[in-house]
């Protein structure tokens, strides 16, 4: 699979018991949802990376909790401690409408409504109020929410281009 076109869904958060079970930081909607996108390429802090398929799974509430066909105790499971979680960009449903996956977004040009030129989105992150576009230009760094219509104007995914309402001295 090319990396290029994998999506990141989540990260092993610890273990849980002592039977293999899996903390599962998951950044789908809901988050359980991440048991639909199986195979996974599994990626370990070190880089090494493997296929994983019929991962089960459950969600408490307060975490969701994995188990892996092959992790069956406290030390093999721990052990996995800051693992990502992978999948293909082609496993994921078309985005709604006036909907997008932050992925389709990175490397967008930024323009105003002027036609500035303010780089392009390196990342987009969440604060909890609402989500920020860091769009880069050389050294320079500028942090837009990500609010429709306030600040995000349009989006055109064809031309690959955002236009914002903001000043370019901020």
């Amino acid at each position: 699979m090319d990396p290029s076109q994998r999506v990141l869904l989540g990260r092993v958060a610890g273990s849980f018991g002592v039977r293999g079970e899996l903390k599962l930081e998951s950044w789908t909607q809901p988050r359980a949802a991440i048991l639909k996108y199986q195979p996974w390429t599994l990626r370990d802090p070190r880089g090494g990376e493997r296929e994983i398929d019929e991962v089960r799974g459950r969600d408490t509430g307060k975490h969701l909790l994995v188990v892996f066909p092959d992790v069956t105790d406290r030390d093999a499971s721990e052990a996995l401690r800051g693992t990502e979680v992978w999948v293909p960009r082609s496993a994921l449903p078309p985005a709604r409408p006036g909907e997008y996956y932050w992925i389709d977004l990175e490397g967008l040009r930024v323009v105003t409504i002027d036609g500035v030129e303010l780089g392009h989105i390196d990342h987009l992150f969440s604060t909890g109020a609402s989500d920020v576009m860091s769009v880069r230009d050389g050294a320079r760094e500028r942090m837009i929410p990500f609010v429709q219509p306030e600040y995000v104007q349009s989006i055109d995914l064809d031309t690959r281009t955002v236009t914002v309402d903001w000043d370019p001295e901020f």
